[in-house]
């Protein structure tokens, strides 16, 4: 086995070994409106932004922390390397699938751990760093 084969596997074990974490995904009245898991809040946002949601405001589980990021997705063509099923779900969209893509805008630590003690503000997207292309 190569030196590289070796690393390979290791870094899957240690990507796989590490500890999922819940994020309650809020909406702008700052009630949660869904749930999903991740080992870091970048996995649970580009969930959340596979399904369409653009505003993506997440708390982590457990703790009063708030992560925003603002969400797309876009119809890309299906790499070649792609698994078999993939391929053959994407046929019904013209050969293409749904690629996410975050940017993180901040994060925020909430006054109370119940959602509506907290002001209205805190469920309000921070402006984007970057400019618009």
């Amino acid at each position: 086995m190569s030196r590289f084969h070796t690393y390979a596997l290791e870094e899957a074990k240690i990507t796989a070994d590490r500890e999922k974490k819940n994020f309650g995904l809020i909406n702008e009245n700052g009630e949660e409106i869904g749930t999903y898991s991740g080992a870091q809040p970048r996995d649970a946002a580009l969930k959340a932004a596979n399904r369409g949601i653009t505003n993506i405001i997440l708390r982590e589980k457990g703790t009063k922390k708030l992560h925003y990021f603002l969400g797309k997705r876009e119809l890309v063509p299906v790499p070649k390397s792609a698994p078999a099923w993939i391929k053959e779900a994407a046929k019904a969209r013209g050969g293409k699938i749904y690629k996410a893509n975050v940017e993180k805008l901040g994060t925020a630590t909430l006054q109370y751990s119940e959602l509506d003690r907290n002001p209205k503000e805190l469920f309000k997207l921070p402006k984007s760093k970057s400019p618009k292309k």
